[in-house]
């Protein structure tokens, strides 16, 4: 078995048609490796996006896809395929391939080479693909929010302001229309020129100030997209927003809504903890 999975789920796909490439045994269920998919996998290195469910179907038997993961293996056949977690190299390692895992519940049998239907629940994918473009640009808003808290140069974000979301942060998780990101406000940001004193205070003007721009991006619905530089799950995949201020681009193997007014109304909540060393941001759209 060679060769990437090719996805098709940048380009908004739920529906594909494929052959079987490997059925393997999980722990208590069994996964189904396709030459090509719609499905998006759960990134096993940052697991912010859940990922897709649906069903395959072969020869007229479904089959209900519970998971989908991230698989990879050394292309010289040395060692069996990995999953998620399990995989022993960083993505891009010279020699290995990459592909996409589907769960299943249900045992399958023999459909090495055969031709499955793929499809995926297209409320479930809208759901969270709206999670996701929120988490992208409250990210960028908070970014505009906090800068003048730096007292040295930062690394940018696409729309200029020093990126408090990629320096701070500690964790992201995408949910159905939402996300929560925290941040650690330790000494290394310190270090690098970022001031939390009083931010206690001014958090709610802060918290007002992220909503607001968050209002108008949305009734700009700006179109938003995925460019990818390949058609395999180990490209690298970028989100893009065409706000009038300016292109806002990313790093992100997620998906996305196509326009930010899809968005609908947004509320974002900032929390500071008593120690104030974290920050908590919840974003929610409907």
């Amino acid at each position: 078995m060679h060769g990437n999975t090719l996805v098709s789920f940048p380009s908004g796909a739920l529906t594909g048609e494929a052959t079987v490439r490997q059925v393997l045994p999980l722990d208590g269920s069994f996964g189904v490796v396709c030459d090509t998919t719609p499905f998006h996998p759960v990134d096993h290195t940052w697991p912010d996006q859940p990922a897709d469910r649906g069903v395959l179907t072969a020869e007229g038997e479904a089959y209900t896809v519970e998971d989908a993961l991230i698989g990879a293996a050394p292309r010289d056949g040395s060692a069996p395929l990995a999953v998620g977690p399990g995989i022993p190299v960083r993505r891009g390692e010279e020699g290995w391939d990459w592909y996409v895992v589907h769960v299943l519940a249900a045992d399958p049998g023999p459909l090495t080479g055969r031709r499955v239907r793929l499809e995926v629940d297209p409320e479930r994918r809208h759901r969270l693909s709206a999670g996701h473009t929120l988490c992208e640009l409250v990210g960028l808003a908070l970014n505009r929010m906090l800068a003048p808290r730096w007292s040295k140069e930062a690394k940018p974000d696409a729309l200029g302001a020093p990126d408090f979301d990629k320096l701070a942060i500690t964790s992201s998780r995408i949910f159905a229309h939402g996300s929560v990101d925290h941040y650690r406000l330790g000494k290394s940001l310190r270090r690098k020129g970022f001031s939390a004193e009083g931010l206690a205070a001014e958090l709610p003007g802060i918290e007002a100030g992220v909503n607001t721009l968050m209002a108008g991006w949305v009734a700009e619905d700006a179109p938003v997209g995925v460019a990818t530089e390949g058609p395999g799950i180990d490209a690298l995949r970028h989100f893009r927003c065409a706000l009038a201020e300016g292109e806002a681009s990313t790093p992100c193997g997620g998906t996305h809504v196509t326009r930010t007014g899809e968005l609908g109304q947004v509320k974002v909540t900032l929390e500071l903890s008593g120690d104030g060393t974290e920050l908590r941001m919840e974003a929610k759209c409907s």
